[in-house]
């Protein structure tokens, strides 16, 4: 599919002098840094050294006083605490971290997960009724619970108090719990908002630690769950979480827990991950456990202690993932069938399938697979407890949760934010909602965004890429969202020799500029333009730069995100 490339603007040149000027560097990189709100030295030097000191005090997070007020007293009067959290890799990272750690200073504590087809997403009238008949007093509700004014209400009545450690949009309300701990509150004036659920759970600790004189050392130890949960939930890599994530990647590489040494050692990647890896190999297999079967498997995996639990922890989650992905690859191949084989959808701008039989765990992933290939808004639907339940994604720039507002009225029940949302629905109602979200979207979305757009930072000549340069973009790490690797574009390029296809999609080519300086191509999914580039006329190239190691040799190649023929061509 034809991408439309999108040149950034230029903008706060003075900025850039400055830059280039009190860190000396090219004007190239220094307008990489203001296109990341980096305008001054300072800013400059914690974006590239993060130290732990600049993590905020938790205690400047609304509620925190009171949700340490009462844990203190529970571990006082002994009583029992519920460490409660969602099925994700935020919900389960979270959990193995705070019940980790409050459980060297109490014993009486426990976690709770819920199942997902049976109680679903959050806080559950069965995880409290739970709670109740095992008399725990205590909830810790982790990555959920912000809207979860009913059930909150309901604990309350059966003497059950919540502290809620959430990094969702609150509604109208909040739940009546003892503590609600959300950046996100209107009346929180903690210093950043885009923590993930891990991370506020990490805040949690860090503010215990805090108040006990424990040593940092003594939660440090939970970085890499807290960059596990950063690099999966897909949030911001930026403030407090570029921290977070930079020291959690270190602890990572270097000395990560047993249960995420398994994973590791299960997917073949032991060293040197990055966030992209975290991102498909590790959250992935953890995320199979809920998916699949039960979530609870991916905490015990995280808070084993041992070796051998933890290598038989993991092979379980790694089945687990293994049959994740068979039904990924099956239902995205119907799913896929089903739409060419009819032109009227294929001819949508939107795409609604429904199949009763596909595997609700994976409907997520493979709405996202349909958007990747068709790029449209897209839901893909499944039978559950007699209702079509469904998940939707969307594109760059279009809100899919106002689309589906004006759909309300053919929903049971609907939930989410801009681009991504889960919805159910009788299935009687599911050609109606097919045909209304479809004049929904096709009424409202501009045409450019049902085209991919690639970004691109800035114009390079091959031969300003030098090892110097190269090492001072690799200190932008990590990258991820609002901090992508940089995609620059290169025009008039030439190939050196011919470019030769790898495997049936990818291709491999030398370019050059003017004869000058001549770097190595990666292009996946690029096979289609092998012709224009080999008939010796100019393209222009967009890539990311990265350093490729083959026999223990490194060196830096191009990853080609794009190709294009030149306009002089």
């Amino acid at each position: 599919m034809q991408k439309r490339w999108v040149e950034q603007e230029v903008k706060g040149l003075v900025e850039m002098e400055e830059l280039q000027r009190s860190l000396k560097v090219d004007a190239i990189l220094a307008r990489l840094l203001v296109g990341r709100g980096i305008t001054t030295f300072e800013d400059a030097r914690r974006f590239f050294r993060p130290e732990l000191e600049h993590l905020h005090d938790p205690f400047l997070m609304r509620d925190m006083d009171l949700a340490i007020s009462r844990i203190e007293y529970a571990i006082a009067a002994q009583e029992k605490i519920l460490v409660y959290g969602d099925y994700d890799v935020d919900g389960t990272t979270s959990v193995a971290l705070v019940y980790s750690f409050l459980k060297k200073y109490h014993p009486k504590i426990d976690f709770y997960i819920p199942n997902r087809y049976k109680e679903g997403y959050g806080i559950s009238t069965q995880g409290i009724d739970y709670a109740a008949e095992h008399g725990y007093a205590l909830i810790i509700a982790l990555d959920c619970g912000i809207k979860s004014v009913d059930k909150v209400e309901y604990a309350n009545k059966k003497q059950i108090d919540f502290i809620i450690c959430d990094h969702h949009l609150p509604g109208e309300v909040l739940p009546p719990a003892v503590a609600v701990l959300d950046p996100k509150r209107i009346d929180c004036s903690y210093p950043y908002q885009e923590l993930s659920g891990c991370g506020i759970g990490f805040k949690l600790v860090q503010a215990y630690a805090q108040k006990k004189n424990i040593p940092f050392s003594d939660i440090s130890c939970y970085l890499d769950l807290v960059a596990v949960s950063i690099a999966s939930d897909i949030v911001p890599i930026t403030g407090e979480n570029r921290v977070l994530a930079w020291y959690g990647l270190q602890k990572i590489n270097t000395e990560p827990c047993k249960g995420i040494t398994a994973l590791m050692n299960l997917s073949g990647r032991k060293e040197n991950l990055n966030i992209t890896d975290v991102v498909f190999t590790i959250g992935p297999r953890i995320n199979a456990a809920g998916r699949i079967d039960d979530a609870k498997h991916a905490v015990n995996l995280l808070i084993a202690d041992t070796d051998a639990t933890a290598f038989e922890k993991g092979e379980v989650i790694n089945l687990k993932n293994s049959e994740r992905k068979e039904h990924d690859s099956n239902i995205t191949e119907q799913a896929l069938a089903m739409i060419d084989a009819d032109p009227e959808l294929i001819a949508r701008k939107t795409t609604v399938v429904y199949n009763e039989h596909w595997h609700k765990g994976v409907i997520g992933i493979v709405a996202s697979r349909l958007t990747e290939k068709y790029y449209r808004p897209t839901i893909v639907m499944t039978l559950s407890n007699g209702y079509a339940a469904g998940s939707a994604r969307s594109v760059l720039g279009f809100d899919l949760y106002e689309a589906l507002l004006e759909c309300s009225d053919l929903l049971e029940q609907f939930g989410g934010h801009k681009y991504a949302a889960g919805l159910t629905l009788s299935t009687e109602n599911i050609p109606a909602f097919q045909k209304k979200f479809e004049e929904v979207v096709a009424r409202t979305i501009p045409e450019e965004l049902l085209v991919q757009a690639i970004t691109i930072e800035a114009e390079l000549k091959l031969d300003q890429i030098s090892p110097k340069f190269f090492r001072i973009l690799k200190q932008f790490e990590p990258f991820g969202p609002q901090n992508m690797a940089p995609i620059f574009v290169s025009r008039n390029v030439y190939t050196y020799g011919s470019g030769s296809a790898a495997g049936d999609k990818h291709l491999k080519m030398s370019v050059h500029q003017d004869h000058k300086t001549y770097y190595d191509c990666i292009g996946f999914g690029l096979a289609e333009y092998l012709p224009k580039i080999n008939n010796g006329m100019p393209f222009d190239i967009c890539y990311t730069i990265e350093e490729n190691t083959w026999k223990d040799k490194k060196a830096l190649q191009l990853n080609l995100k794009g190709i294009r023929l030149s306009p002089s061509a």
